[in-house]
């Protein structure tokens, strides 16, 4: 009998992780590897790392890296695109980093169109600076800047990025997905997958919202961090295709 042997793959450096236990992001790491991988781009991928917990992003992928400013992530990867057409471009960035001070950027780079992949870990939190509430925050929730909850009355409710972006005619492609089990993990590559492809294949500007965990900022164990992310994200937060352009009977 062969034996299978699970190796890590060639897309992630040997550089160890910087993640807390339970965190979702080497996860997602290594589905944008993986894919890069499989789509034989690695060599020509420009990785774009963010301010916030995956602020040395640069270190784990093995493609060229390089740091933007905090939310200017999609300014910087516009420029790079468009310089350099024949790179594959993804900015890999937080809620706090897009959905908060990003917000523009992420929004004119969707209304450009332009060409590039967009991944957005939506954990509900600020994580690196201090469990902050972020845009995404739930109602209710607690966090070290909304100790006693999110009040709908006085922050309004948490900023759905998705639907948001979906609204945007020159976006291309806009899904949410969840890494809280395997099955959804393995949906959320299939989205990876399909967002780099657009690029790949010139399709214009791709983002995949994938909702993640914060064990630590939580105030949560790692179980009970990924049956928050069932039981109360993904209600509020549905998964799916938000926009798909060039699906069958869609207007490209």
């Amino acid at each position: 009998m062969s034996k299978i042997v699970y190796e890590k793959s060639k897309g992630l450096t040997e550089k160890q992780l910087s993640y807390c236990p339970g965190c979702t992001h080497g996860i997602i790491h290594k589905l944008i590897a993986e894919t890069l991988v499989e789509l034989d781009v690695l060599d020509r991928t420009i990785a774009i790392a963010p301010v916030g917990c995956s602020v040395l992003a640069y270190d784990f992928f093995n493609c060229d890296g390089i740091q933007a400013s905090h939310g200017r992530a999609p300014a910087v990867g516009c420029g790079i695109k468009r310089t350099h057409p024949d790179k594959i471009v993804f900015t890999y960035q937080g809620d706090g980093d897009l959905a908060a001070i990003g917000t523009a950027e992420i929004i004119h780079a969707a209304h450009r169109g332009d060409n590039m992949t967009v991944i957005f870990v939506n954990n509900a939190i600020y994580g690196m600076t201090g469990g902050q509430m972020a845009p995404t925050t739930l109602i209710d929730m607690k966090t070290s800047t909304s100790p006693i909850g999110r009040s709908e009355a006085l922050m309004g409710r948490p900023i759905l990025v998705s639907e948001l972006l979906a609204t945007i005619p020159s976006a291309a492609y806009i899904e949410r997905v969840s890494t809280h089990d395997v099955p959804h993990i393995n949906k959320a590559k299939a989205a990876i997958k399909k967002a780099f492809q657009y690029q790949v294949d010139g399709k214009g500007f791709s983002m995949v919202e994938l909702l993640g965990t914060c064990p630590i900022g939580w105030n949560m164990t790692p179980p009970d961090a990924m049956k928050f992310v069932k039981n109360t994200m993904l209600p509020y937060f549905p998964l799916g295709v938000y926009k798909d352009a060039y699906a069958e009977g869609g207007n490209a």
